[in-house]
């Protein structure tokens, strides 16, 4: 007696001239991020994206707002649709190492940056904080920054867990437009230095 066998499933994909029953998403910009090319070559302020980002017109470096010690930017790879960042000017990389101000400033931005995000995209809620070292997951562990990260019921889906993907539906240049205007329309004028522009 023979014993039975598995039947064989095969994807047509598998077959020259078949398509295969996976849909794609083209991220290729994905890449820079993986590739790690956009990653300081050292822990210096000049390397540090944090510390030239402010040098530069606010909708070139995806600034939201200025502050006086600190300042919001969006994430140049979110986790989410909205990412924001809120950095201090000064190259710091331990919360201990913060002034009383930049403390204060940060505290204060994170609170607005929620309200513009909620006025803008009404997210159920948020991931709010800080990896201080490169064993705790941060990108940039010589620059301390607070990430606020909005979030909806059902955002997570098989994309990031498959195919360590995320979908994101708006360019970057526009989600800080609409915040950077939502910011104006909420709390007034910003404290920029003028490269708005």
């Amino acid at each position: 007696m023979t014993e039975p066998t598995t039947p064989q499933i095969v994807d047509a994909g598998d077959l020259p001239g078949h398509p295969d029953a996976l849909q794609r998403l083209w991220t290729p910009y994905r890449m820079v991020y993986i590739d790690g090319q956009d990653k300081p070559a050292d822990n210096s302020e000049h390397e540090c994206p944090f510390c030239r980002a402010p040098r530069r017109t606010d909708p070139d470096a995806l600034i939201v707002h200025r502050g006086l010690s600190a300042y919001v930017i969006c994430n140049l790879y979110p986790y989410n649709p909205g990412h924001l960042l809120v950095c201090t000017y000064r190259h710091v990389s331990d919360y201990v190492d913060l002034s009383t101000e930049e403390t204060l400033e940060i505290a204060q931005l994170t609170q607005k940056a929620i309200r513009v995000i909620q006025h803008v995209s009404a997210p159920a809620g948020f991931n709010l904080g800080m990896n201080q070292g490169a064993v705790a997951g941060a990108g940039i562990a010589a620059h301390l920054h607070q990430h606020l990260v909005p979030r909806w019921q059902g955002d997570s889906n098989f994309l990031p867990v498959v195919g360590r993907t995320k979908a994101l539906p708006q360019f970057l240049a526009d989600t800080r437009k609409l915040f950077a205007d939502a910011w104006t329309d909420l709390f007034g004028s910003t404290a920029s230095d003028g490269l708005d522009a």
